[in-house]
């Protein structure tokens, strides 16, 4: 008998404590306004989040509030891509490349929404000896991001000006750019490729340091329909199909965001540096070369579908082996 009555007591505790959890659950919910959709958002530190910061900031003061967005900031595409494969966030900023590849790896799992930074990377030298693209022959240039879009856009630029990277340039490449950096700072006339915020870093390190080739501007010297791309911003295909109004919504505060950091430089350096990005007196350097922009809908699709192509031609699998059909740009 009172076996019966202590496994009376104790399912009548377990309901207690079910209908507290389920009341508070109910609780949380009915606090969360109507309409509002969870927006979950990751970027990779560095350029590609530049342009986020406006908006981060507004909506954790509050001052954004159509949905309730949460932000995160990775130190490395590990970190992304899982999160995003695995449903664990919605959005994400990523490489122009990587998108190509989540997009084939996920059997069109993913769209992509924007570009969100064009090119950030530069030829710079310890002296000047270069001045065009044609200087760089017979020299050594130190470079980081073999197998990767870097040596896919010197290669490519290099070949078009009629330059063979196996035998008209020597290419040193490292495993960091930060070894690219020591070995510039190094030697007189040192050339290296580097992106920004490096090339910033460098030249607050030594005044001898110059920027002597962009090569999102050798990029379009070459007149073809495509850009030079770093970065661009990419919703899960299931998370944009069932909610085009907070995607509507999401992109919107992010082109104004863009807008705000190349227009107010030092006070976006601010919100650089609080979300740890890099240091804000790199940052307000920096800021005006690292390309960050906001190009959506069919510019978008003809500009990536152009440097995708250039990448595949390349190496198919620098953009997963195959290029992206139509479903994969977010065109509305």
């Amino acid at each position: 008998m009172k076996k019966s009555v202590k496994l009376l007591m104790a399912l009548m505790l377990g309901m207690v404590l079910m209908s507290g959890c389920g009341a508070a659950k109910n609780a949380a919910d009915a606090s969360k306004p109507s309409g509002q959709t969870d927006v979950r958002v990751i970027a990779l530190k560095g350029p590609t989040a530049m342009g986020l910061v406006s908006f981060m900031d507004l909506a954790d003061a509050g001052e954004i509030a159509d949905n309730s967005y949460h932000f995160e900031i990775a130190a490395a595409v590990d970190e992304v891509t899982p999160k995003l494969v695995q449903g664990q966030v919605d959005i994400a900023a990523v490489p122009a490349n990587l998108a190509s590849v989540l997009y084939n790896n996920t059997d069109g799992g993913v769209n992509v929404l924007a570009i969100n930074t064009l090119g950030v990377i530069y030829i710079v030298e310890n002296g000047e000896t270069v001045s065009g693209i044609n200087d760089l022959k017979g020299k050594t240039i130190y470079a980081s991001g073999k197998g990767a879009t870097p040596e896919y856009a010197l290669n490519y630029i290099l070949t078009q000006n009629g330059i063979n990277p196996e035998t008209d340039v020597n290419i040193e490449w490292k495993s960091e750019h930060t070894e690219c950096l020591a070995a510039l700072m190094a030697e007189e006339n040192a050339i290296a490729m580097l992106p920004q915020p490096f090339v910033t870093t460098a030249q607050t390190k030594s005044e001898q340091i110059r920027v002597a080739l962009d090569l999102n501007e050798e990029w379009d010297r070459l007149g073809t329909d495509s850009s030079f791309l770093t970065g661009v911003v990419v919703a899960r295909k299931e998370f944009a199909e069932s909610n085009p109004a907070a995607v509507k919504a999401f992109m919107e505060h992010y082109e104004e965001s863009v807008a705000y950091v190349n227009e107010n430089v030092e006070d976006a350096a601010a919100l650089i540096e609080k979300y740890d990005i890099v240091p804000a007196a790199v940052a307000v350097q920096a800021v005006p070369h690292c390309n960050i922009t906001f190009v959506a809908g069919d510019e978008m699709k003809q500009k990536l579908s152009g440097y995708l192509a250039v990448l595949f031609d390349q190496n198919p699998k620098s953009v997963g082996g195959a290029l992206p059909a139509d479903d994969f740009y977010y065109v509305q």
